[in-house]
Formats: structure tokens, sequence, C-alpha cells
């Protein structure tokens, strides 16, 4: 199985060029704008490597490490404009398993990448949130990529199964397009509503006794979506 990449930078175009040199190179590559977005989606899909901007926006790269630490043992590669020796230092010591600074050449990143993965001697634990999930008869199994609803199976894609698994994974709360997107598709398809639209409408038509009238899934209008247990639903959409 591919290795999995999580690249998280807010320069869209670096994004982008990576993600398709690390996926030209054989591995699954996820990407994220900010490191809110990545704690997320590694909460859903755990990665084998994070390459891991510093300088971002909110929440920086110095301080998502720390919270990659505590949650998950993955390597990490410090991707930097910065320079200062001071920097690499701190990288280093919060654990961080490489330091490159930007710019950089394509074909060193990808040396860094396979050494690091190479060398990591570290287990590679499920998350937390790999455990069975209930939400009223459905049961979802993030390990096995299975779901069962009233005892039968149902058979989703993988991109159907990771949406309704991060649905599934706020049961009951409303998730925004936008945080979907970033969980689901990653950073590149921001601006792009319709893959949730129509993904939430293929999961509907596999999941609810009428997918004109929902149950499970509901939207709230001008906020997002929801996942509920059918019994409990009082609203439609």
């Amino acid at each position: 199985m591919a290795k999995h990449i999580l690249v998280v930078d807010d320069d869209t175009l670096l994004r982008r060029s990576l993600s398709l040199q690390l996926e030209q190179a054989g591995y699954r590559a996820s990407t994220a704008a900010n490191a809110e977005d990545a704690l997320a989606l590694a909460q859903r899909d755990l990665p084998d490597l994070i390459l891991l901007d510093i300088g971002l926006p909110g929440m920086d790269g110095l301080e998502a490490i720390r919270h990659f630490q505590g949650d998950m043992d993955v390597p990490v590669i410090f991707v930097t404009a910065r320079r200062r020796e001071l920097d690499e230092i701190l990288g280093l010591e919060l654990g961080a398993d490489e330091y490159i600074t930007k710019p950089f050449n394509p074909d060193v990143l990808l040396a860094r990448v396979k050494a690091v993965l190479r060398r990591s001697t570290r287990g590679t634990p499920l998350p937390a949130t790999a455990e069975l999930l209930v939400v009223g008869d459905m049961v979802i199994d993030p390990g096995a990529h299975h779901v069962m609803l009233a005892g039968n199976p149902i058979e989703l894609t993988a991109r159907e199964f990771a949406l309704l698994h991060t649905l599934a994974l706020d049961a009951g709360r409303v998730l925004s397009v936008d945080e979907l997107i970033s969980r689901v598709w990653g950073a590149e398809f921001f601006g792009e509503p319709q893959v949730v639209y129509v993904h939430i409408r293929w999961l509907r038509e596999k999941i609810e006794a009428d997918p004109n009238k929902p149950q499970r899934i509901l939207n709230v209008r001008g906020v997002g979506y929801k996942l509920v247990s059918s019994d409990k639903s009082a609203e439609t959409s």
C-alpha cells in the first residue's frame, strides 16, 4: 500500500506541486492549508509522514508539531523559508525528523522523504478514532472501511466512506462544507462545494430510506450537514 504523506503549507502552488510530485513518485498525498485542517484530516486518515511548513497562518508549525506528537507518532519534515539556525535547532528538538528550507530541489526533498520513511522505526498506531463508530442502527468500522446499516452491509466508494466517517466522528454536530472539504478532499478542492453536494446525494441514495426525505444526513441551511440517528431526526432537507 502506498505511503500516505500529508503536505501542510499555505502556499497553494507549492502544495499542488508537492502533491503531484509525491503522487508521481508513488506516494498517496493529502494537503491542508493550515495546521487546524491538517490535524482534523490526520485524525481521520493517519499519515505516514508529514511535510509541515513552519510559517503557517494561525497555529504555526512549531505549535502544530506538539499536537501531532500528542496524538500520534508520525515522522515530520519541517519545510520553511526561515533560515535562522535557531529555527532549525528548535524544530529538531521539538521532534522533527528532518528540515529543509525553501526554495529546494524537488529531487532532494523526495530523497529526504524516502530516507525518513526508511529509517523511521516508529510503530504507526491507529488513531483513537479507529474504534467502531455507532450512530443509531449504523455501525462504521474505520479499520475495515466497512459500514453496516440495520445489520446489512452498505457498499461505499472510498470517498463516500471518508465523507460518512467524517460526519460520524462529529455525529450530531453541523459541519460546514469547507470543513468537509478540508477533511475529506483537502485544500486543493476549496471553492468546489459541488463535490460535497454530489457525494452527499450519493450517500443519501445508499443509506436513506427515502433520499428525497433524508432522516440521517441532514442539511442545516446556510450552515452545513450533520449525521444523526434516524429515529432522532426531526428535520429534513
